[in-house]
């Protein structure tokens, strides 16, 4: 029996080296997989560092935070390229300007003309000599992207296209947006209309911020419009063209755009705890992906960004005038001040500093600057707010001056 067990151990023994060469051979792959992993993780932290560890499909992209003009993220973000329907941005922050100014009002009656019924493309189907109100109007394009309703609009507040696209290419250049020209108010394809994704951010933050009821328009998902013309009344439906309306619960707009040269483009605006972000993106190869880039920069942008706000509303000390008939003047900070932190510092540390020049000389006026408010974080400056003077100070008169020696010689 003894012999019996020896010679199993034996044939146990002499076999191990076989069965240890098919467990290395086992185990020589998975790490192999596994050094492929290392490397490839290597180099995705290296694409990390240059992109923020965001991948997207389109070739140009921004995010950017509206109240402060933060750039988060960008991706070959000063190529021209055409940029489709998105060009509607500037035409609706012209319209909005012209709202603004008592050019004109939204219950003003648009007539639709020849030249503007005849667009092609993204249309609501305007017959020549259809009028609609300027609200009409503005849903029709920021809902429907219509360019008939666009061409309508340009020529109702500057007598012409032409003459529209000439106070585009102003108010951009006005914007710094240095890389674009506009040939036309809609954005179809033409020789020369080139934008990129930094100058619509530029104008998209504008459009947000200086127009918040923007919003109201660019989130409508579906709305009916009438058509009356000589052969009757109909309805039209409007769709919203912009898929994250539905699809992302942080959407508050703003635009989409696509045609042969431009591919797919958006810009996307979205609000979460408090802070604004626009993602614009250019060229994507299809709608789907233009929408998924959209919501990959903005999900980061949300997870990245920390907003420090002071309202302002503490009370300051007044400050000294010199010469003038009242001895201080009572101040105010200017505005509110914003910084938005995407280095994860710890923003309680933020410091406040008052600076004021000493005695101010009169006459001072209301709204005059008078100091400054100086924010910083670790020693380093992050921004500044001015001090204004709340009320008005004349200069002290020659009669006043004597009275006031007279009254200090004689106490």
């Amino acid at each position: 029996m003894r012999r019996f067990l020896a010679l199993i151990l034996c044939v146990m023994l002499c076999a191990q080296p076989v069965m240890a060469a098919d467990n290395y051979g086992i185990a020589y792959e998975e790490e192999t997989t596994e050094q492929e992993t290392i490397e490839g993780n290597v180099e995705e932290s290296t694409e990390e560092k240059q992109t923020g560890g965001v991948e997207i499909s389109a070739p140009s992209a921004i995010l950017m935070e509206a109240s402060t003009g933060t750039v988060i993220y960008e991706k070959d973000a000063d190529t021209q390229r055409p940029p489709a329907s998105v060009t509607k941005i500037m035409t609706l922050l012209l319209i909005f300007d012209a709202l603004e100014e008592g050019k004109i009002g939204l219950e003003d009656e648009v007539t639709t003309s020849e030249h503007a019924a005849s667009m092609g493309g993204s249309q609501v189907f305007l017959e020549a000599g259809e009028t609609q109100t300027v609200e009409t109007m503005i849903k029709c394009i920021a809902v429907a992207s219509a360019n008939d309703a666009c061409v309508a609009m340009a020529e109702y507040v500057w007598g012409s296209e032409e003459e529209f696209v000439n106070h585009m290419n102003e108010r951009a250049a006005g914007l710094g947006m240095e890389h674009t020209h506009f040939v036309n108010c809609c954005g179809l394809d033409t020789e020369g209309h080139l934008t990129t994704a930094r100058d619509i951010a530029l104008m998209s933050q504008e459009m947000v911020t200086k127009y918040p009821q923007i919003e109201n328009y660019s989130m409508i998902w579906m709305e009916n419009i009438t058509h009356t013309t000589n052969k009757g009344s109909s309805e039209f439906g409007l769709a919203n063209t912009n898929k994250l309306v539905r699809q992302y619960e942080y959407t508050t707009g703003l635009k989409t755009g696509s045609t042969g040269e431009a591919k797919f483009c958006v810009s996307a605006t979205a609000r979460k705890n408090d802070i604004d972000l626009i993602a614009v993106i250019m060229a994507a190869p299809d709608s789907k992906m233009r929408f998924q880039d959209a919501r990959t920069l903005l999900d980061y942008g949300f997870g990245k960004c920390m907003k420090y706000i002071d309202d302002g509303s503490g009370r300051l000390d007044p400050v000294p005038v010199a010469s003038g008939e009242e001895k201080e003047v009572p101040v105010k900070q200017a505005e509110p001040f914003q910084y938005i932190d995407v280095e994860g510092a710890d923003l309680s540390k933020i410091e406040k500093k008052i600076i004021t020049q000493g005695d101010v000389a009169a006459p001072v006026k209301e709204g005059d600057k008078v100091g400054e408010v100086v924010y910083s974080i670790n020693g380093t400056k992050i921004g500044s707010v001015a001090i204004v003077a709340t009320v008005g100070v004349k200069k002290m008169s020659y009669k006043k001056a004597v009275e006031n020696a007279l009254e200090v010689l004689f106490l």
